[in-house]
């Protein structure tokens, strides 16, 4: 039998809205729905799986986090035409649902969660939905190829312990998105109330060991910039572009991150 919760907290958690105020509002005002039955109550349990429609939802993509995708794919700017993708952090699948529409032919969402892809994901053939599974532990053979395109988007551990294994998985050709979060980057001396990274140095600081590490596992930074949404907890989060193939790729310098700190702070 599956597990319940309550229905404002179930809504943040797959990312359909940044806290439960928001939530409750829709809720409120009966824009949401269980299958075709309205949900009127923020405390009302339902299963986690639940089918949940939010209507007059102009959201385009099944969670929030598909708007990150959606700038980097726009800005830097990445084909995902037939491409075969793993998505690591899977979670609802809004970086998944972004890559089908535009274009990718097969998606491996991996999640170390549970009973978290939305329900149109779940039935989409063209997705492999791999819960339950820790990404440190996936290997090429095990998902039978290597792949064209990785997106990283992982709470509560370091892409230092990520990004190694990610580079096993994708071929010589191909080309990784991750978000770069500075939460749980910058060690807990760092982090403010509320879970918040506030400090623009520590997140030039966050950056610069996440592109070197990245470099040392062999990929190389073709493009940076920040999420136009933010964290949960509100915090400023940060979208790198890599490559296995060094031509073309920008210096990892001071210019380049204080630039995109800087524009992020702005706003």
């Amino acid at each position: 039998m599956s597990s319940k919760e309550r229905l404002d907290i179930l809504l943040v958690n797959r990312g359909l809205f940044e806290s439960r105020e928001k939530a409750k509002a829709a809720i409120m005002a009966g824009q949401i729905f269980m299958d075709t039955t309205r949900i009127d109550k923020a405390g009302t349990k339902i299963p986690v799986d639940a089918n949940i429609v939010v209507k007059g939802n102009t959201l385009p993509y099944v969670s929030r986090g598909g708007l990150k995708l959606e700038k980097a794919i726009q800005t830097y700017p990445i084909n995902l035409q037939d491409a075969v993708m793993v998505d690591i952090g899977a979670s609802t699948g809004g970086f998944t649902d972004c890559a089908l529409q535009n274009g990718a032919s097969k998606v491996f969402a991996i999640d170390v969660g549970y009973n978290q892809l939305a329900w149109k994901l779940r039935q989409d053939p063209r997705v492999i939905n791999m819960e339950k599974q820790n990404i440190r532990t996936v290997t090429s053979e095990q998902l039978g190829e290597l792949v064209d395109f990785i997106s990283i988007d992982v709470a509560f551990i370091s892409l230092d312990k990520v990004l190694p294994v990610a580079t096993t998985l994708l071929k010589d050709t191909g080309a990784l998105v991750a978000l770069i979060k500075p939460q749980f980057e910058a060690g807990k001396e760092n982090v403010g109330k509320g879970g918040i990274v506030r400090n623009p140095e520590i997140h030039k600081e966050v950056l610069h060991r996440i592109l070197h590490v990245a470099h040392d596992c062999g990929l190389y930074i073709h493009g940076l910039t920040f999420s136009p949404i933010k964290g949960m907890e509100g915090n400023i989060e940060f979208l790198g572009y890599f490559k296995k193939y060094e031509e073309g790729a920008l210096a990892i310098d001071d210019a380049l991150i204080d630039s995109v700190v800087a524009e992020a702070h702005s706003l």
